[in-house]
């Protein structure tokens, strides 16, 4: 639901539905420390104008549809290396890890067994935020409320509230 939606549905004003996404504290953690196989993907997103992209990438476990760990960035070497880092603080580890064809992504995890050509779950996450999907009145107009609302739909997604 939009933000409208939900302060109808709750009879609260928008003002209070903000407010509570935006004193939100959730955020996600691995469930395990060794995963067989994770595959790591990105998406882009807009805050108040397509203008404004902004860099979602993520290493998930398709066997379980966990997000293990994400970064907001630009679409470059430096974010890539950041998920790649973020990976290696929670001591995460993996025996191989699939990637699109992208240079970042292949200079980032180069020491890896690495399989090149997957396509992601990009879709399952444009179907459960609207804000996610490129064409689309639901947008954020701050780029706080933009994570703090990723940060939510991913907690909901890793732990099964599906």
């Amino acid at each position: 639901c939009g933000v409208r939606d939900i302060a109808v549905i709750a009879k609260v004003s928008i003002g209070k539905v903000l407010g509570t996404i935006g004193s939100s504290v959730y955020k996600i953690a691995p469930k395990k420390r060794y995963y067989e196989r994770l595959e790591v993907d990105e998406f882009w997103t807009y805050v108040y104008r397509k203008k404004r992209k902004v860099w979602l990438i993520y290493a998930y476990d398709r066997a379980t549809n966990e997000i293990v760990a994400y970064v907001w960035g630009r679409r470059d070497l430096k974010t890539a290396k950041k998920l790649r880092a973020r990976l290696k603080q929670l001591t995460v580890s993996y025996d191989s890890i699939s990637m699109d064809n992208w240079d970042s992504f292949i200079t980032a995890f180069k020491l890896d067994h690495k399989r090149v050509g997957i396509e992601g779950n990009n879709c399952r996450l444009r179907h459960r935020l609207r804000r996610a999907v490129r064409k689309t009145c639901c947008f954020s107009k701050k780029l706080d409320n933009h994570f703090k609302v990723f940060d939510l739909v991913f907690f909901y997604v890793n732990y099964g509230y599906v």
